[in-house]
C-alpha cells in the first residue's frame, strides 16, 4: 500500500503542480462522485427496507398532492409531487413498495443520506470554511427542491415500472435516476455554497 501511495503521489504531485485548476475540479469530481455512491447505497438500503417494516397499512394509505389522473403506456395511475400510489398485485391486493409507507421511506432515506452527505462534501471534498450554518440552510433548500423534482418525475415511470418488474427492481431505478439527477443538480450547488478557503462568518 505505501509504495502504492508513494506512486501516485510521484504522478499526481507533478499533474497538480502544472495543472492547479484542472486537478482541484477532478480532486472535487472524484470525492464527490464516490461519496455520494455512497450515500445512494444507504438511501437504496433504506428505500428496500423500510416500507416492509412500515407494514401494510401505510402501504395501502394513499398520500398524494397534487393528484392527476394520467394514462401512459396502457397503465392508469395518479401523477403527484408527493406521495406515492398504492402499489396493488393481478388479485387487488395491496402491495409493499407504495402508498404513505413507501413515501416515509423514500424522505426519510434521502434526509438521513444528506445529513450524512453534507459534511463529507463540505469538509473533504470541497474543504470549505464558510459558515455552517448559512451552508446547511441553502442545502436543506435545494434538497426539498430537487426532492420535489424527482418525486414529480418519479412519479411518472415508477406506476408503470411496478407493473413489469419487482419491487427491488425498480427500487434500483429510483436510487439511481434520483441519484443521477440529484449528483448533477448538487454538484454545481456545491460549488455556490462551499466556496473553498472562506472565511468563518461571524
Amino acid at each position: 500500500m505505501a509504495g502504492l501511495l508513494k506512486w501516485w503521489g510521484s504522478i499526481w504531485g507533478p499533474f497538480e503542480e502544472k495543472h492547479p485548476a484542472l486537478a482541484k475540479w477532478i480532486y472535487q469530481i472524484f470525492y464527490f462522485f464516490v461519496f455520494s455512491m455512497g450515500v445512494t447505497i444507504f438511501q437504496y438500503l433504506v428505500f428496500t427496507f423500510m416500507p416492509g417494516m412500515l407494514g401494510l397499512e401505510l402501504a395501502g394509505t394513499e398520500f398524494m398532492w397534487p393528484q392527476k389522473e394520467l394514462s401512459l403506456f396502457g397503465v392508469d395511475f395518479t401523477w403527484s409531487l408527493l406521495g406515492y400510489n398504492v402499489l396493488r398485485d393481478a388479485a387487488g391486493q395491496v402491495m409493499i413498495g407504495g402508498g404513505l409507507g413507501y413515501f416515509i421511506s423514500y424522505e426519510v432515506g434521502s434526509f438521513l443520506a444528506q445529513c450524512i452527505n453534507f459534511p463529507l462534501q463540505r469538509n473533504i471534498t470541497f474543504k470549505s470554511h464558510g459558515n455552517p450554518v448559512y451552508q446547511a440552510l441553502w442545502y436543506f433548500i435545494a434538497w426539498v427542491v430537487i426532492s420535489l423534482i424527482c418525486n414529480g418525475f418519479n412519479n411518472l415511470w415508477m406506476p408503470i415500472a411496478s407493473v413489469y418488474v419487482a419491487p427491488a427492481i425498480y427500487n434500483i431505478l429510483v436510487t439511481f435516476i434520483t441519484g443521477g439527477v440529484s449528483m448533477v443538480i448538487f454538484f454545481f450547488v456545491f460549488k455556490i455554497i462551499f466556496p473553498e478557503g472562506e472565511p468563518e462568518k461571524k
